[in-house]
C-alpha cells in the first residue's frame, strides 16, 4: 500500500486509497501539474514481475485510453515509476448502481430506462471502436453526484480487428453471458446480455439466478428460463419488461443485433410504455436448446472458481489469453501422444458413451413424464422422503409438516421478512420436491416480524408519481387508498399529504391513504353586515374564506360590521380573502385641562372648544356661579375638562357671577 504524500511520475501525489482490486489498488491522488484530482490504479506487488500480468495492465490502459465519450470513466495517463506500474483516471465522485439499487430496493421504469440510456451510451462509443467490455455490472456503473452515469473498468476489455473475441473470461457470474458461462466467444451481443440482467436487478430489486457456488449459477445462465419481472413488479411497462426479456435470450441471435438497436427500444418504451412493440425472434428448432458437454462443464469449472475481492466502486478482473493458449497447445500434445490403436478405441468408446448418455436421457424424460410405471426396490435404510414447501407456513405448521415427511425442521437464520409476519417461514434453503433420506435437514428463515419501511413523503406529487415512489418504497399497492379534499395550497391533482404521515414507519401490509387536492372549490359569500366580528369571522370561516379587517369610527355600536366589500350572495372560489369593515365607534377628543379656559371670556372658550371639535354642543344657557377670583361673565372652568368625549359631545362651560356675600376672599362659589 502507497503512503499519503508518495510522488509519482514527479506529479502524482497519493492522498488515500479508496479501492482494492483483484491484481490493482485505486488510490486519490492530486496532479500537481493540471491542479485536479484523479484516480490511480497501481498494479499489485505480486504482479510486477510477472511479465503476462504487466503485459494485461498495460493492455488494459492502452484499450481504455481510446475511448473518450462522457458516459466512460477517461483514462489519462499511463507510467511506470521505481518499478510501479499505474494508470492515472478520472475520478468520478458518486456511488455505484450497485449501491444505489441496495439502497433503493428497487428503481422506477423511468429510472431504469434513463441509467440504462447512459450506459448504452458509453459501450456502444466502446464497440465503435471493437471493444467488448465484457464485465457489464452495476459495480463497474458509477453515478456521480451531479446524477451522470458513466461505465467503468474496461480491465478485460480488449480491442480486436474483429467482432468477436475469443476467450474464457468469466467476468462476473451473476451477470455473464451463457457463451461466457461455456467458455466460448464474447461479443457485442455478450455485453447486452449483461446489461439486460443488469436491467432486470434494477426494476426488481435481485438478481434473476443466485447459487451456492459460481458453477451453480453460471449453469443456470445456461439452462433456466429467467423469471419474468412482472411476478416481482407488478406495474411495471410491459415494453420495458419485453426489452430486458429480450437482451437475456440464452441464444445470442434472438437478442439485439446491436446496442444501437436497443437504445431505439428504450426511447420507444419512455413514449409508449405499454406498448407491444419489441419482438423476439421465436426458437427455431430443438437444435437451438442449449447442450452442455462435459468439456464445456470443466471449462466452466476452471473459469468460474474465483472469490470476488474487488472494491465496489473499481471492481475489476482480467482474462488469461495466454493461459488458455497453453491449456489449448497442451490438450493439442497429449492427442498427438495417442497411437492411432487407441484413438479407434477411444471412437468406439465415445459412441457407447454417446448411445448409453441418449438412453439415460430417455429413460429421465420417460420418467418424468410418467411414461415408466415402475414400482423401485428400496433396500432397506435407502428410503427417501419428499421435501415440503414449507414457505409462508407458521412455524408450528413447518415442523409438523417436517415430522409428517420424516424429515426435521432447521431454522437457519430469524430476521425480517418483506411478505410474512412473525413466526412465519418467508424462505427455504433445501428444494422443496427433492427427496432426501430420513431425518435429512431442512434448512429455513423464520420472520421476526415484516421489515420497517419508512413512509416517503409524496406531497405535491401527482396520484400515479406518489403511487409508484410507495410501491417502490415496499408498500403493497392494493392497501393504498385514494381521497380527495379541498386545499388552499396545493394545486388540484397533487397530493396533499398521506396517513399515516411521511416519517413515519409502516411494513408491506401497512394501509396508507393518499389524500389528493380538488383545489379550493368554489362557495357563497355570506351577510356580514349588522353581525359582530365573532359572528363574522366564523361565518367566513364556515364558506372557507379569509378576512382582511379595518375599523371605522361610526355611529354604530364598537365592534359590530358596517360594510363587506364583496356582496352578500356571491358566488367565488374558497379561500378568497374578504375585506370587511367594523365600527370602533364615536371619534374621541380630549378637553385640555382648565388652565386653558379660566380666566377666558365666553367667546374665546368655544373658539378653543370647536378647534378640538366642530361637532361638540354647548349647554345653553350657561352654567353660572359666583367667584371671587374671576369678574363676571368670565370663565371659571369647563366641567369636561381633562376628559376624552365623544367628538359630538355637549360641553358645559361655567362663567363667574363675580364675588357674592360671605365669600372668604370676596366671593364664593354656587
Amino acid at each position: 500500500m502507497l503512503r499519503e504524500g508518495v510522488m509519482l511520475s514527479g506529479r502524482y501525489e497519493i492522498m488515500s486509497r479508496i479501492g482494492i482490486g483483484g491484481m490493482a489498488d485505486v488510490y486519490k491522488a492530486v496532479d500537481r501539474v493540471l491542479n485536479r484530482y484523479v484516480a490511480i490504479k497501481v498494479l499489485k506487488r505480486e504482479f510486477r514481475e510477472d511479465e503476462n500480468f504487466v503485459k494485461k495492465f498495460w493492455t488494459e490502459a492502452q484499450s481504455a485510453a481510446v475511448l473518450q465519450h462522457p458516459n466512460i470513466v477517461n483514462v489519462y495517463d499511463v507510467a511506470e515509476d521505481r518499478g510501479l506500474y499505474f494508470i492515472v483516471m478520472e475520478l468520478v465522485e458518486g456511488i455505484t448502481l450497485k449501491d444505489y439499487i441496495q439502497k433503493k430496493g428497487k428503481l422506477t421504469s423511468k429510472e431504469v430506462i434513463g441509467i440504462t440510456l447512459q450506459v448504452c451510451a458509453g459501450i456502444e462509443t466502446a464497440h465503435s471502436k471493437n471493444i467488448i467490455h465484457r464485465d457489464v455490472k452495476p459495480q463497474n456503473i458509477i453515478i456521480s453526484k451531479e446524477g451522470k452515469v458513466k461505465v467503468t473498468d474496461f480491465g478485460i476489455a480488449k480491442a480486436t480487428s474483429s467482432n468477436t473475441i475469443s476467450t474464457n473470461v468469466m467476468g462476473s457470474v451473476h451477470y455473464t453471458s451463457p457463451e461466457q458461462a461455456r467458455g466460448g466467444f464474447s461479443d457485442a451481443k455478450s455485453d447486452i446480455y449483461s446489461l439486460g440482467i443488469t436491467m432486470y436487478e434494477m426494476i426488481t430489486g435481485q438478481l434473476p439466478f443466485d447459487g451456492d457456488s459460481t458453477v451453480a449459477i453460471a449453469l443456470k445462465h445456461l439452462q433456466e428460463d429467467i423469471i419474468p419481472p412482472s411476478e416481482y413488479v407488478e406495474d411495471i411497462p410491459n415494453s420495458l419488461e419485453q426489452i430486458i426479456l429480450k437482451c437475456t435470450q440464452k441464444s445470442a441471435d434472438r437478442r439485439y443485433a446491436n446496442i444501437s438497436q436497443l437504445i431505439r427500444d428504450l426511447k420507444h418504451s419512455l413514449q409508449d410504455p405499454d406498448g407491444d412493440f419489441v419482438r423476439i425472434s421465436p426458437l427455431r428448432s430443438v437444435a437451438d436448446t442449449v447442450m452442455i458437454t462435459p468439456e464445456d462443464l470443466e471449462r466452466i469449472q476452471d473459469g468460474v472458481e474465483y472469490k470476488s475481492n474487488y472494491g465496489d466502486d473499481y471492481d475489476e478482473s482480467y482474462d488469461d489469453d495466454d493461459e488458455y493458449e497453453s491449456r489449448r497447445r497442451r490438450k493439442e500434445g497429449k492427442k498427438k501422444e495417442i497411437d492411432p490403436k487407441m484413438a479407434k478405441i477411444m471412437r468406439v468408446m465415445t459412441v457407447i458413451a454417446s448411445v448409453v448418455f441418449i438412453g439415460v436421457f430417455v429413460l429421465i424424460i420417460g420418467h418424468v413424464a410418467g411414461l415408466f410405471q415402475t414400482t423401485p426396490q428400496i433396500k432397506p435404510g435407502d428410503e427417501k422422503y419428499k421435501v415440503p414447501n414449507l414457505v409462508g407456513m407458521t412455524l408450528k405448521q413447518a415442523e409438523d409438516a417436517c415430522e409428517e415427511a420424516g424429515l426435521v425442521l432447521s431454522i437457519v437464520r430469524e430476521e425480517e421478512s418483506e411478505q410474512y409476519e412473525k413466526d412465519y417461514i418467508f424462505k427455504q434453503l433445501t428444494a422443496d420436491g427433492v427427496r432426501l433420506p430420513e431425518g435429512t435437514k431442512v434448512q429455513v428463515y423464520l420472520s421476526t416480524g415484516l421489515k420497517t419501511i419508512e413512509i416517503p413523503d409524496v406531497a405535491n406529487k401527482s396520484e400515479s408519481e406518489a403511487i409508484t415512489e410507495l410501491v417502490n418504497a415496499g408498500f403493497a399497492k392494493k392497501n393504498i387508498k385514494i381521497r380527495t379534499e379541498n386545499h388552499d395550497t396545493v394545486a388540484e391533482k397533487k397530493v396533499t399529504r398521506t396517513s399515516p404521515e411521511a416519517g413515519k414507519d409502516g411494513n408491506k401490509n401497512s394501509k396508507i391513504t393518499v389524500y389528493v387536492s380538488k383545489g379550493v372549490g368554489q362557495t357563497t359569500m355570506p351577510s356580514l353586515v349588522g353581525r359582530t366580528k365573532s359572528e363574522a369571522e366564523k361565518a367566513l370561516k364556515d364558506a372557507g374564506l379569509k378576512s382582511q379587517i379595518e375599523e371605522v369610527n361610526s355611529e354604530e355600536p364598537a365592534g359590530q360590521v358596517i360594510a363587506q366589500d364583496i356582496e352578500e350572495g356571491t358566488v367565488l372560489d374558497r379561500m378568497t380573502t374578504v375585506k370587511y369593515m367594523v365600527s370602533a365607534g364615536k371619534v374621541k377628543v380630549k378637553i385640555p385641562e382648565n388652565e386653558e379656559f379660566a380666566g377666558k371670556t365666553y367667546r374665546e372658550v368655544v373658539a378653543l372648544l370647536e378647534e378640538i371639535s366642530g361637532e361638540f354642543t354647548f349647554l345653553d344657557p350657561p352654567k353660572r356661579t359666583v367667584s371671587a377670583k374671576y369678574n363676571k361673565d368670565f370663565v371659571v372652568r369647563v366641567e369636561q375638562a381633562g376628559e376624552t368625549v365623544d367628538e359630538d359631545a355637549t360641553i358645559t362651560i361655567v362663567l363667574s357671577n363675580g364675588p357674592g356675600p360671605g365669600t372668604e376672599n370676596g366671593g364664593a362659589t354656587q
